[in-house]
């Protein structure tokens, strides 16, 4: 992932993008676990905590790596974790959140 265009040099700015994207995606490992998708009807997700660790700087208008994975989801709830990458492969952040998944009673 990557921001489309060139951003000034600050890394405050650098961080706060790389925290908006750090939510975007994550979810989806807890969603696969649960064997539903984004586009099934009636799906409610609730974020209960997202907690990022920033390791060093690092630019997001360059291309980086979002690898997520959820340890554990079950009876609607679920754990993600990811660790982000710059191309290179240095660790830039670490990121985990704990999602609330609700699907439509069966009819």
């Amino acid at each position: 992932m990557r921001t489309r265009k060139r951003l000034a040099d600050d890394p405050a700015l650098h961080r706060a993008i790389l925290g908006y994207l750090s939510d975007m995606t994550i979810q989806e490992s807890i969603l696969r676990a649960h064997g539903v998708s984004w586009s099934t009807p009636g799906l409610k997700l609730a974020s209960l905590d997202h907690a990022m660790w920033w390791h060093r700087d690092g630019r997001v208008d360059e291309w980086m790596l979002y690898v997520q994975e959820s340890p554990s989801a079950q009876a609607g709830r679920g754990l993600a974790q990811g660790r982000i990458y710059t191309e290179d492969g240095v660790l830039l952040a670490s990121v985990a959140q704990e999602v609330m998944v609700r699907l439509p009673a069966p009819r």
